[in-house]
């Protein structure tokens, strides 16, 4: 699903690298960030895994060497931030899957689930085995309800109020993350990849989103292309969980 996002507190012009208003970003080359999500037909993930595998993947991608400095991706990275900040995510299995892993990315697993992320790449510029990819068919549920969120790891609150599809929540999640990257020193992000970037994905409570939304954490809005209207979809309680972790 795609998604492109906007960053900060509602109502409040922050200096967050993306916001609502038309920008110097939006006149900026327009870069995505392309995400596959491994969904076989016998064996699909289940959809918490999902969504959590998806946010770790974008933060592998963040802080891999390529990504910086002069590294291969790092130019492409530079260029995604620095105009709008969106996320594509697609569906692959069998010989599709085998072909996006044949192309420069890499592969992040959780429990079961399987995604694989890319360096950004030109709206109108995608890889020929990643463009033929749908976008569609990434419908995923819980076997079971995800239980309590993992204590003293950060936790990416889903608004309770929004139906989704499993790959446009991918794409919510992964810039929650984001959000939560972008607020930590370079040591606080040191030890969040040396514990394997440790996070949950659950749904707030309706009174609880109600608090987080007016906590002060990061905020994802979503500019309303697919699925849903322009509004809030997940809140980022991460930079305090990230440096409570043991160094």
């Amino acid at each position: 699903m795609t998604s492109t996002e906007t960053a900060g507190q509602p109502g409040n012009d922050s200096d967050s690298p993306v916001r609502h208003e038309e920008t110097d970003r939006d006149a900026a080359p327009q870069f995505v960030l392309p995400l596959v999500a491994r969904i076989e037909r016998a064996e699909p993930p289940a959809r918490t895994d999902a969504l959590e595998t998806a946010a770790r993947a974008v933060l592998v991608l963040l802080s891999d060497e390529r990504s910086a400095g002069d590294g291969e991706w790092a130019a492409a990275v530079r260029d995604w931030q620095d105009a709008r900040i969106r996320k594509v995510v697609r569906r692959a299995r069998g010989a599709e899957w085998r072909r996006a892993e044949a192309l420069p990315g890499i592969t992040v697993t959780g429990h079961r689930a399987e995604v694989r992320v890319f360096p950004p790449v030109p709206l109108d510029g995608w890889p020929k085995d990643l463009a033929r990819l749908q976008v569609s068919g990434t419908e995923l549920d819980d076997p079971e309800p995800p239980g309590a969120p993992a204590a003293g790891a950060p936790v990416l609150w889903l608004n309770p109020g929004l139906e989704m599809s499993a790959g446009k929540e991918m794409a919510q999640v992964g810039h929650g993350a984001q959000l939560a990257w972008w607020e930590l020193s370079e040591e606080e992000r040191a030890a969040w990849r040396a514990a394997g970037f440790p996070l949950s994905v659950r749904a707030a409570g309706r009174a609880q989103w109600e608090e987080l939304t007016r906590s002060g954490l990061p905020v994802v809005c979503d500019a309303g292309f697919t699925e849903i209207a322009p509004g809030m979809t997940v809140v980022a309680e991460g930079a305090d969980r990230v440096r409570s972790l043991p160094r």
